[in-house]
């Protein structure tokens, strides 16, 4: 088998795996006549709820609609200020100036590429309304304590906050999303807004259909954020295999940081699910050409150096510049095979030596 043919992921690899639970979905809502808030989206929704230990789950577009309606449902907007980490995928900060409201960039940790509480606190003043902590790589990041909402970015983290220690309990709402490429991936663009608030819930309901209620009576400004019933549909059978999804990537970035103790991997947790394996690398690109496997970078430019959010700077962020010019993503996903799994370790093992 040649290495270079074993990739960072493969959607190809997990819809054929899936084939024929998304033939029967697609089979289902096509047989119902019912293409948009149907019966598939409400069991969808009972079903995530119930999985991740929340009250409510209300299903979107996609997971930059869940942040920005998580916001919008708390009020913020215009004038206000969101306290952002710098090392994230820009969807994260793009969610917060959708609201018309300033993303507020701060520092992460060395180890874990979460956002640093001290950072968060010499943020603060009297305009900052909420954080977004995001669970980077799936690996479940602290909550800072300042007194204000917690909007909890789980886009990575879809099985990793759902255990006894009630890890997502101090989030007054939890983002996902469900973009093929994550552990819940779906055939295209969707999210989901989960929290215990009934009233934030409801809010982000009629937020997701143009403020409507019954009768084409709009009791909010907003636009379509609405999840197509073939969406739901599909990621009620993705939910089931999840658990056993994620057990396959903690047994691929097992074996894999074994293999190459000497590199600096992201700092482990009991409860990690691995929607990225990454470790940073000096002299990255050099080093990738070494390789004879397929790597990634997730993500290669902070947003204190992005172009379009260069604005937004006030602080230094230095730990998350040197997260993003190091950082390199490995191959894992469940549906990698036992040899290529073997090849990666042992390519890993010979740049040990």
């Amino acid at each position: 088998m040649s290495e270079a043919l074993i990739p960072v992921t493969s959607i190809a690899r997990r819809l054929a795996r899936l084939e024929p639970s998304i033939v029967a979905a697609a089979t289902r809502v096509a047989r119902s006549g019912t293409v948009l808030l149907g019966p598939e989206t409400e069991a969808f929704e009972a079903e995530f709820a119930q999985y991740v230990g929340k009250q409510r789950c209300v299903a979107v577009a996609s997971g930059t609609e869940a942040l920005r309606l998580s916001l919008v449902a708390l009020g913020i907007g215009h004038g206000d200020e969101v306290i952002v980490p710098a090392f994230t995928a820009v969807p994260t900060a793009a969610s917060v100036c959708a609201t018309g409201a300033t993303p507020v960039f701060v520092d992460v940790d060395e180890f874990t590429g979460a956002i640093d509480h001290e950072s968060c606190a010499a943020a603060m003043n009297s305009k900052t309304r909420a954080v977004i902590v995001v669970h980077l790589y799936g690996r479940p990041a602290p909550f800072p304590e300042l007194g204000i909402p917690i909007i909890s970015d789980a886009a990575h983290a879809h099985g990793a906050l759902t255990g006894a220690n009630g890890l997502d309990a101090g989030a007054t709402l939890t983002a996902y999303s469900f973009y093929p490429t994550k552990n819940l991936g779906g055939m295209g663009d969707g999210g989901a807004v989960v929290t215990d608030d009934e009233e934030l819930a409801a809010k982000v309901r009629l937020l997701r259909t143009h403020g409507m209620t019954e009768g084409y009576v709009h009791r909010e400004v907003s636009t379509n954020a609405r999840m197509s019933e073939f969406e739901a549909a599909v990621l009620r059978s993705a939910l089931r295999v999840l658990d056993d999804d994620n057990r396959a990537r903690r047994r691929v970035a097992e074996r894999l940081r074994l293999a190459a103790p000497m590199l600096r991997w992201q700092e482990s947790h009991p409860d990690h699910v691995f929607h990225l394996l990454v470790a940073r690398v000096a002299d990255r690109e050099r080093w990738r050409a070494s390789l004879g496997f397929a790597t990634g970078t997730h993500y290669p430019v902070a947003l204190t150096r992005q172009p379009a959010y260069q604005r937004f700077v006030r602080a230094e962020c230095p730990r998350a510049e040197a997260w993003a010019e190091e950082c390199v993503s490995f191959p894992c996903f469940a549906e990698l095979t036992s040899s290529e799994i073997a090849v990666v370790a042992e390519s890993l093992e010979r740049c040990q030596s």
